[in-house]
């Protein structure tokens, strides 16, 4: 893995930005929005559609935790947003600067037959503990996944609550490597231990799980009532499910769609409403949103969103490469990564049909905040072109620097050639000095 290298003055990431305190980036303030257990009424999509309109620029992201970021704040507009979204049930739930959305659950969660949990009433009840916590970092994040065929995958989190059979929940805390598993729970005992176990993590002052040392982290697992901690890695959650229409019943299916690199639009959020049934949409950690529908109807619908512009099957080109909003959304960019991130994705298209499959990240800078751990190619903005980060974060040391269409003319000669960026060979079109 590459070596990495120092941020640069003023890259690290600022504080969870929400609706009364939004965030300033290269395009106005960023307003994020944290739908309740990421599920949203259409009436609910409209008023964040109508909001990103009337008080920003139009765009919206679709964030990793499911939640939307309306961009293009301003000062005196943020606070006529902020009513109208609370106007709508989607106001800010805290006011002391911690984490507005506690739990990340799956999608299709309450909805898997397989689920051997009731994932959102325990996260309904995780979230309410949390409530009470105070001095808890903005991005603690309580990953729960019911042990159904659609989980969440491998999720960035702090606590991980992973159904172990019926009725009853594996804990694990975030480590350097992974989940660490601390033991299992009855289902009716979770809330009240991750409570306990959230008050001795705001104790230790760190802002993430992960970043614990070994007394730390036995601090906490003592508080939720595990001692002593004897941690095991725990095994992952299943996979996400894709894009596409998923059976649920013999009468009901859910549609995944995702966003292309997380950007929506007031207009695609629309309609999207416009589609969506009297169970509105769900978001999704892929960037994306589920709709439930009678079977019969989603063959159309699917057609009609991705008419839209979101995706709607598996193979799109775009899915295998991450990106952020880039130039000028954001201030830390030098370049139009979304515009560049399409285009390197189609040109690793032929790739696919080979049954290679490859991680490729676009990111404006040094943060790589649209995907932050290594990946088999990495672009990195700076100044305009890119360093060319192999096997490695977006903070990496970079193989070379290379213009956009310099860095695209050598992808798409190694994709000619049936080389993907894991392969070996692929990396030698980028062994230059940088320059």
């Amino acid at each position: 893995m590459s070596a990495r290298r120092t941020l640069p003055e003023g890259a690290r990431r600022g504080w969870c930005p929400s609706l009364a305190r939004p965030m300033p980036t290269g395009d106005g303030l960023l307003a994020r929005v944290h739908p309740p257990l990421g599920a949203l009424s259409a009436a609910q999509m409209r008023a964040v559609a109508a909001g990103a309109r009337a008080h920003g620029n139009g765009h919206i992201d679709v964030t990793a935790r499911g939640n939307l970021q309306i961009r293009g704040v301003s000062e005196a507009s943020a606070p006529r947003l902020a009513c109208a979204l609370a106007q709508a049930g989607l106001g800010d739930t805290r006011d002391d600067g911690g984490p507005q959305r506690l739990t990340l659950t799956a999608p299709l969660a309450g909805l898997d037959p397989g689920e051997r949990i009731d994932v959102p009433a325990l996260a309904r009840a995780v979230e309410a503990a949390a409530c009470a916590v105070m001095g808890l970092p903005a991005k603690t994040l309580v990953a729960i996944d019911g042990g159904g065929a659609f989980g969440l995958g491998a999720v960035e989190a702090d606590l991980f609550l992973f159904a172990e059979g019926p009725g009853e929940v594996a804990v694990g805390l975030a480590g350097e490597a992974g989940p660490l598993r601390c033991g299992v729970l009855p289902e009716r005992r979770v809330a009240g231990a991750l409570g306990l176990a959230l008050i001795a993590f705001a104790g230790t002052g760190r802002r993430r799980m992960r970043d614990l040392d070994a007394r730390e982290r036995a601090m906490v697992a003592a508080a939720a009532g595990f001692y002593p901690f004897e941690p095991t890695p725990l095994t992952a959650a299943a996979d996400p499910a894709p894009p596409g229409l998923v059976a649920l019943s013999d009468t009901t299916s859910a549609l995944l769609v995702q966003a292309p690199f997380g950007r929506c639009t007031a207009d695609r959020l629309d309609r999207l409403a416009a589609l969506a049934g009297p169970d509105g949409a769900r978001l999704s950690p892929e960037r994306g949103f589920a709709l439930l529908a009678p079977r019969e109807s989603l063959t159309a619908l699917s057609a009609e969103l991705a008419q839209a512009g979101f995706i709607v099957a598996p193979d799109d080109p775009r899915r295998a490469v991450a990106a952020c909003p880039g130039a000028p959304a954001c201030r830390s960019g030098t370049t139009p990564v979304p515009d560049h991130a399409a285009r390197l994705a189609q040109a690793l298209a032929p790739l696919a049909g080979l049954g290679t499959a490859a991680s490729v990240h676009v990111s404006g800078c040094a943060k790589g905040c649209a995907h932050p751990g290594p990946a088999d190619l990495t672009l990195v903005g700076r100044d305009g072109a890119y360093d060319v980060v192999l096997a490695g974060p977006a903070s990496g040391k970079p193989a070379t620097r290379l213009a956009f269409e310099a860095a695209l003319d050598r992808i798409r000669k190694a994709a000619a050639a049936g080389l993907s960026p894991p392969d070996p060979m692929f990396s030698q079109v980028f062994q230059d000095d940088v320059r």
